[in-house]
């Protein structure tokens, strides 16, 4: 028998909680949803991860909406990178990148590392 944690989610993270459960459904609709709907919620989503600090709480709401992940990697991405990607996926994503670039650099003749 598994037995689950109850999360009492802080007051000051209801309207986070809810703009990320509408990305997460928007996400998972099967239906095409308009690019300036999803543009929107992703905006006011942004605007109000912009306002916390990272905690236990906003890490577990974070963890409960993928979607919300994503939106707060990408704001932070100059200061911690793939923060929040599991540490094989980043490193598999900066091996491409790497071997891409090796890549380039050959079929442009210029030398590695010019």
């Amino acid at each position: 028998m598994s037995t689950m944690h109850a999360f009492v989610l802080p007051s000051r993270l209801k309207p986070v909680a809810e703009i990320a459960a509408l990305l997460q459904r928007l996400e998972a609709s099967p239906l095409q949803v308009s690019p300036d709907q999803y543009r929107q919620v992703v905006q006011q989503l942004r605007q109000q991860l912009e306002q916390l600090s990272m905690d236990d709480a906003l890490d577990k709401l974070l963890q409960a909406f993928p979607a919300a992940a994503v939106v707060y990697e990408n704001l932070h991405y100059e200061q911690a990178g793939l923060c929040r990607a599991p540490l094989e996926i980043s490193l598999n994503a900066e091996l491409s990148a790497a071997a891409v670039i090796r890549a380039l650099r050959a079929g442009s003749g210029r030398a590695p590392g010019a």
